[in-house]
């Protein structure tokens, strides 16, 4: 399904800039668009579609009239939609609009970058949606994988008391991103959280896609926030019973956020949000990276060099 193509050099336009991409986080979204299915969105757009929703890399070229504080040679990055204003991540340059780029954290290189957009955007709009009072209780499911672990750290910031699900072997790992309980992973883990919260924690952010099993540990009134519709690989068709109030969490909806990005970046800078980089492979090898994500078992982003 993946391969090398040659495409025309894009050039950048009026208000837009180029970034020459040095690298690309793969996330589970590419897979999705990889494995068809999301084909209906692609539906009469023609192809190839180009993967990928994170780049790293530097501004080569700024198009005319555009009002940037941007210059060439600086290192940045930015959220690309494959269906947006640009095709996707996996390619070698990428045209954006101006406000879609933000410069990459001080101190990151390309790879760690290439983690933040994408993943942290998701998390913020994640606590955004859920507007949690500080001091509430926020349960992570799949703490231990990047979204989980930028959740984690996120919401300690915010003031929450997180509770995480790990393995044995991640646990110590999610106790440094900021968790201040652990509870075992597994089948059972709603039951092991509400063992701990008889009276229900006041969110649960389910990125492990474990779906209605989780109602247990929410507390009346509640809220549940979810990360894939109903008609995609791991979602789960929920109906808000119990009380709890749903959120879908659609990470589009922070495009040209450019205000939410600097947040990023800042929060990357200060130490709040520590990328975490699996490993690095060509860009050429992007199908040999999907089929290790789908293996599962990563800490950490895979990312494609260019």
């Amino acid at each position: 399904m993946l391969r090398v193509v040659d495409l025309p050099e894009p050039h950048a336009g009026p208000g837009e800039v180029r970034v020459r991409v040095r690298a690309a986080a793969v996330n589970p979204a590419d897979t999705l668009l990889r494995s068809g299915a999301q084909a209906r969105a692609f539906a009469g757009v023609p192809g190839p579609y180009v993967p990928g929703m994170d780049i790293a890399g530097v501004i080569d070229e700024i198009g005319p009239g555009t009002e940037t504080e941007l210059s060439p040679g600086e290192p940045v990055m930015a959220m690309v939609m494959p269906l947006g204003p640009a095709a996707g991540a996996y390619a070698e340059y990428v045209v954006l609009p101006a406000g879609w780029v933000v410069r990459a954290p001080a101190g990151t290189d390309h790879a760690a970058a290439a983690t933040l957009p994408m993943n942290g955007l998701t998390a913020q709009l994640t606590l955004d949606r859920l507007a949690l009072a500080p001091g509430s209780v926020l349960a992570v499911i799949g703490a231990a994988g990047t979204l989980g672990g930028y959740l984690v750290q996120l919401g300690r910031h915010a003031g929450l008391t997180v509770v995480a699900d790990a393995a044995p072997a991640d646990e110590a790992l999610v106790r440094r991103s900021g968790a201040a309980d652990v509870v075992a992973r597994g089948s059972d883990v709603a039951g092991r959280i509400r063992a701990r919260y008889p009276d229900g924690v006041d969110a649960i952010a389910d990125t492990a896609l474990a779906g209605p099993r989780l109602f247990e540990a929410v507390r009346h009134g509640g809220a549940y926030a979810r990360f894939r519709s109903a008609d995609e690989p791991g979602g789960h068709e929920l109906d808000g019973s119990g009380g709890i109030s749903l959120r879908a969490i659609f990470v589009p909806d922070y495009a040209g956020r450019t205000d939410k990005l600097h947040q990023i970046r800042r929060l990357a800078e200060s130490g709040v949000l520590t990328p975490r980089v699996a490993t690095t492979l060509p860009g050429a090898e992007a199908a040999d990276a999907h089929r290790r994500l789908e293996a599962g078992g990563l800490r950490g982003r895979l990312v494609l060099t260019f």
